[in-house]
């Protein structure tokens, strides 16, 4: 079953990075009590989401910063140790909040996992963005193939926030 607007975020266990190095952050963490603006990507480096995805967020950080999101966020299935580089080399680091869902658990318990094993890239996720009050997802932007990033964009998902309020 895949997620909808108005669901509640399960529970899940990303890692993150700290100064001390990788420890472990839910979902609870993450989302409770507060706005996110999360996106999904099918893997840090990737053609699409190293040069149109992720620099979308990195522009519009302040933005949603000043719609009221507290955190901005990126998961992917990937690691922690490659989410952390790909946030240096994009400039994402201190302005997005790195998720790594190396075993794709939470895009399997949200729905939105991709099976990419014929392209060799294993099991992802799909690529979305949605925006999430206290766990509850308010909006969700899901593209139907993995190249596509016009639904999932930050300037939809800015656009779709001001028609909310």
């Amino acid at each position: 079953m895949t997620i909808k607007v108005g669901d509640k975020l399960p529970e899940a266990t990303f890692t993150t990075m700290a100064a001390d190095g990788p420890k472990p952050m839910t979902a609870a963490e993450v989302f409770g009590g507060k706005k996110v603006a999360l996106f999904a990507v099918p893997g840090a480096y990737t053609p699409t989401c190293h040069k149109q995805h992720m620099p979308g967020f990195v522009e519009r950080a302040a933005e949603l910063k000043k719609k009221g999101y507290a955190t901005i966020a990126c998961t992917a299935v990937n690691d922690i140790f490659v989410l952390t580089q790909w946030a240096k080399d994009t400039g994402a680091a201190g302005n997005i909040v790195m998720l790594a869902d190396g075993s794709a658990d939470f895009a399997r318990k949200l729905g939105l996992e991709i099976d990419l094993n014929a392209r060799g890239l294993g099991v992802r996720s799909k690529r979305y963005a949605m925006a999430v009050d206290n766990g509850v997802v308010k909006i969700l932007n899901v593209e139907e193939a993995p190249p596509q990033h016009e639904k999932s964009s930050a300037a939809n998902l800015c656009a779709m926030i001001d028609k909310s309020l």
